[in-house]
């Protein structure tokens, strides 16, 4: 399993993204090996904003379609991730680390997940999650 931030769903959905080529071939090494790719809610909120600011409709709905396929698995947050995501939002301040990132870490750490899929290097490899000493980013 890998739990997906918005990064790279908005870049491989744009071929003029700087990330479009490495996104998309990482989805489908990731898709060949039948590996779930889990979308915490609030990254599937905020993915649906910014297709639809970026592309439009058309952009939002092609996405809404592939959470409805299966192709990418929505995770809905627990009273426990949010108290997590609260913590989380605090203690990176400086980042600053949003809701929509922090819950990413939230969902991997009560899942174990270790592999996150990003381009927000930055992020990801500052947070230091409970269940291991860090995550792999993909695409690396």
């Amino acid at each position: 399993m890998i739990v997906v931030d918005t990064g790279p769903i908005v870049a491989a959905t744009f071929q003029d993204d700087k990330n479009h080529q490495r996104c998309v071939q990482a989805f489908m090494r990731l898709r060949v090996a039948k590996r779930p790719l889990l979308v915490p809610s609030f990254v599937a909120g905020e993915s649906c904003y910014m297709l639809g600011k970026l592309g439009g409709s058309k952009a939002e709905a092609a996405f809404l379609r592939l959470l409805e396929s299966g192709w990418f698995r929505i995770v809905d947050l627990t009273e426990s991730d949010l108290a997590r995501i609260a913590v989380l939002v605090e203690r990176y301040h400086d980042l600053p680390l949003g809701a929509a990132d922090a819950s990413v870490v939230a969902v991997a750490e009560r899942m174990r997940v270790t592999e996150v899929a990003t381009v927000d290097v930055r992020h990801f490899s500052v947070v230091r999650p409970v269940h291991t000493h860090a995550f792999t980013l993909i695409p690396a």
